[in-house]
């Protein structure tokens, strides 16, 4: 596939020739730098349009988009329901669990019982993962710590136990941690559903015309990472911390493989479930309007 002569074939965007920036904000992870890998490197490029990329933590994209800092950027599920008037959802760039997803570790083996009464460090209050954990354990106490702090601050004995997300989900048992729970198995053995975690969420402001070309590039930009899988890895290496390329490879196909590309029904009808489940149970105050685009 040659996705440059693709994309000339787009109607352009802008009459006027003139070059139209578009800013895209993710976090600095592995498979996020995989997904975007064909855009950051122009092999992926739209006539009319130039795309700047900022890296940020998950959690401060969430509040970001809530004052509409970017005009396409990774969010946690959570937050949509606050940021919905000003974003709609993409129909690609999902990170969904399929039976996996955020973990709650500690140094001692608890039991589920004993975890829900326990203090634990967690990401942030926006995302996804401290949603489910809500559901999982209404009312459990928890204390935000930065998502990359989380491990060391359980092991440095400041938090019985955390909530991890990203690579740490591969990497907590060479840490000498224990996984008491993970979240993603839990959410299937309960809805029959993968667990929907983040996704792209692109401005209303830009407007129809916009929006599609944009989400056609990302589109094949995630279509060219898979398709050159070993040089988009290469790139995505960079933003691995620390994990070998084995490693890396597999948390990538974790959250980058063909429900990446598209939803999918069953992957839809999970982000609807879980913000319905989430309005309902009291953890999130408007109730979801799920609009993709």
């Amino acid at each position: 596939m040659t996705v440059i002569s693709e994309q000339e074939t787009r109607q352009s965007t802008d009459t006027s020739h003139q070059v139209r920036e578009i800013s895209i904000a993710h976090s600095p992870d592995s498979d996020d730098a995989f997904m975007f890998y064909g855009l950051a490197t122009n092999k992926v490029r739209v006539p009319g349009l130039r795309f700047t990329h900022t890296l940020c933590d998950i959690e401060t994209l969430n509040q970001k988009a809530r004052e509409a800092v970017y005009d396409v950027t990774a969010i946690s599920f959570h937050a949509y329901p606050y940021i919905q008037d000003l974003y709609a959802l993409m129909s690609c760039g999902g990170s969904v669990g399929e039976g996996y997803g955020p973990m709650i570790v500690s140094p001692r083996a608890f039991t589920e019982s004993e975890i829900k009464v326990k203090r634990i460090a967690v990401p942030g209050t926006l995302t996804t993962a401290y949603l489910a954990l809500q559901l999982y354990a209404p009312g459990v106490q928890t204390e935000v710590v930065p998502f990359d702090q989380i491990i060391p601050q359980v092991l440095e004995g400041k938090y019985e136990a955390g909530l991890i997300i990203h690579e740490g989900q591969l990497t907590y048992d060479k840490a000498g941690l224990h996984r008491i729970v993970d979240l993603g198995r839990w959410w299937q053995q309960t809805t029959g559903l993968p667990l929907p975690l983040g996704g792209n969420a692109i401005r209303r402001a830009l407007g129809p015309q916009l929006i599609a070309a944009v989400s056609g590039a990302l589109h094949d930009s995630i279509q060219y990472a898979l398709d050159h899988r070993e040089e988009a890895l290469s790139y995505a290496m960079q933003f691995a911390r620390d994990l070998d390329t084995q490693t890396a490879d597999r948390f990538v196909g974790m959250y980058v493989n063909e429900r990446t590309l598209d939803y999918g029904r069953e992957g839809r009808d999970a982000v609807v479930r879980l913000l319905d489940m989430g309005h309902k149970a009291g953890i999130i105050g408007p109730e979801a309007r799920v609009d993709w685009v």
